[in-house]
Protein backbone atom coordinates (compact mmCIF):
# COMPACT_ATOMS: atom_id res chain seq x y z
CA UNK A 1 0.00 0.00 0.00
CA UNK A 2 1.79 3.37 -1.32
CA UNK A 3 2.06 6.25 1.58
CA UNK A 4 1.01 9.90 0.92
CA UNK A 5 4.85 10.40 1.13
CA UNK A 6 5.62 7.86 -1.63
CA UNK A 7 2.61 9.04 -3.68
CA UNK A 8 4.54 12.92 -3.25
CA UNK A 9 7.98 11.73 -4.16
CA UNK A 10 7.21 9.70 -6.99
CA UNK A 11 5.59 12.88 -8.49
CA UNK A 12 7.54 15.44 -11.47
CA UNK A 13 8.23 18.78 -10.58
CA UNK A 14 6.79 21.18 -9.80
CA UNK A 15 3.72 18.88 -8.98
CA UNK A 16 5.84 17.38 -6.59
CA UNK A 17 6.83 20.74 -4.74
CA UNK A 18 3.00 22.03 -4.99
CA UNK A 19 1.96 18.49 -3.13
CA UNK A 20 4.41 18.69 0.00
CA UNK A 21 3.71 22.68 0.32
CA UNK A 22 -0.50 21.73 0.34
CA UNK A 23 0.15 19.00 2.91
CA UNK A 24 2.31 21.31 4.58
CA UNK A 25 -0.52 23.94 4.86
CA UNK A 26 -3.47 21.31 6.25
CA UNK A 27 -0.84 19.91 9.04
CA UNK A 28 -0.04 23.51 9.85
CA UNK A 29 -4.42 24.23 9.86
CA UNK A 30 -5.01 20.78 11.00
CA UNK A 31 -2.28 19.51 13.34
CA UNK A 32 -4.38 16.27 14.11
CA UNK A 33 -5.21 15.51 10.40
CA UNK A 34 -6.15 12.32 9.99
CA UNK A 35 -3.63 11.64 6.70
CA UNK A 36 -4.59 8.39 4.52
CA UNK A 37 -4.75 6.81 0.79
CA UNK A 38 -7.87 6.83 -1.02
CA UNK A 39 -9.40 6.85 -4.03
CA UNK A 40 -5.33 6.76 -4.69
CA UNK A 41 -4.58 10.02 -4.08
CA UNK A 42 -3.54 11.65 0.15
CA UNK A 43 -7.21 12.19 1.54
CA UNK A 44 -7.06 14.38 4.87
CA UNK A 45 -9.99 13.88 7.47
CA UNK A 46 -12.31 12.58 4.60
CA UNK A 47 -12.86 16.01 3.37
CA UNK A 48 -9.80 17.31 1.88
CA UNK A 49 -7.64 15.81 -1.21
CA UNK A 50 -4.98 16.19 -3.15
CA UNK A 51 -4.20 14.97 -6.67
CA UNK A 52 -1.03 15.52 -8.60
CA UNK A 53 -2.09 16.04 -12.77
CA UNK A 54 -0.07 16.68 -16.28
CA UNK A 55 -0.11 20.59 -15.26
CA UNK A 56 -1.29 21.45 -12.19
CA UNK A 57 -2.42 19.98 -8.80
CA UNK A 58 -5.85 20.23 -7.34
CA UNK A 59 -6.46 20.71 -3.72
CA UNK A 60 -9.97 19.25 -3.32
CA UNK A 61 -13.01 19.87 -0.32
CA UNK A 62 -16.24 18.58 0.65
CA UNK A 63 -19.20 20.65 -0.61
CA UNK A 64 -21.32 18.85 1.88
CA UNK A 65 -23.67 21.79 3.12
CA UNK A 66 -22.35 24.39 1.52
CA UNK A 67 -24.58 27.21 -0.50
CA UNK A 68 -24.70 27.11 -4.29
CA UNK A 69 -22.53 30.02 -3.54
CA UNK A 70 -20.28 29.09 -2.13
CA UNK A 71 -20.05 26.18 -4.03
CA UNK A 72 -19.01 28.48 -6.60
CA UNK A 73 -15.47 29.24 -5.02
CA UNK A 74 -14.56 26.01 -6.56
CA UNK A 75 -13.51 24.49 -9.45
CA UNK A 76 -15.08 21.03 -11.54
CA UNK A 77 -18.41 19.80 -11.26
CA UNK A 78 -18.52 17.10 -8.46
CA UNK A 79 -21.59 15.78 -6.36
CA UNK A 80 -19.58 16.25 -2.78
CA UNK A 81 -16.15 17.06 -4.07
CA UNK A 82 -14.90 20.45 -5.36
CA UNK A 83 -11.39 22.05 -5.83
CA UNK A 84 -9.34 24.48 -6.50
CA UNK A 85 -6.07 24.22 -9.55
CA UNK A 86 -2.90 25.43 -8.31
CA UNK A 87 -0.43 25.11 -11.22
CA UNK A 88 2.64 26.54 -9.62
CA UNK A 89 3.95 26.99 -6.12
CA UNK A 90 4.22 30.56 -6.69
CA UNK A 91 0.06 29.97 -7.37
CA UNK A 92 -0.77 28.73 -3.76
CA UNK A 93 -2.51 31.56 -1.99
CA UNK A 94 -2.13 30.11 1.31
CA UNK A 95 -4.87 33.06 2.72
CA UNK A 96 -7.51 32.24 -0.09
CA UNK A 97 -7.07 28.11 1.02
CA UNK A 98 -6.94 28.87 4.93
CA UNK A 99 -10.44 30.70 4.08
CA UNK A 100 -11.68 27.77 2.38
CA UNK A 101 -10.64 25.59 4.68
CA UNK A 102 -12.47 27.37 7.38
CA UNK A 103 -15.61 27.70 5.45
CA UNK A 104 -15.89 24.14 5.65
CA UNK A 105 -15.00 23.36 8.66
CA UNK A 106 -17.96 26.25 9.96
CA UNK A 107 -20.43 23.81 7.80
CA UNK A 108 -19.71 20.69 9.36
CA UNK A 109 -19.53 21.73 13.27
Amino acid sequence: METVEEYIKKQKSPQKEICAKLRKIIFEIFPQAKEEMKWGVPVFDGLYYIVALKDHVNLGFSIKGLTKEEIALFDGSGKTMRHIKIKSLAGIDKKKIESLFTLIESKIK
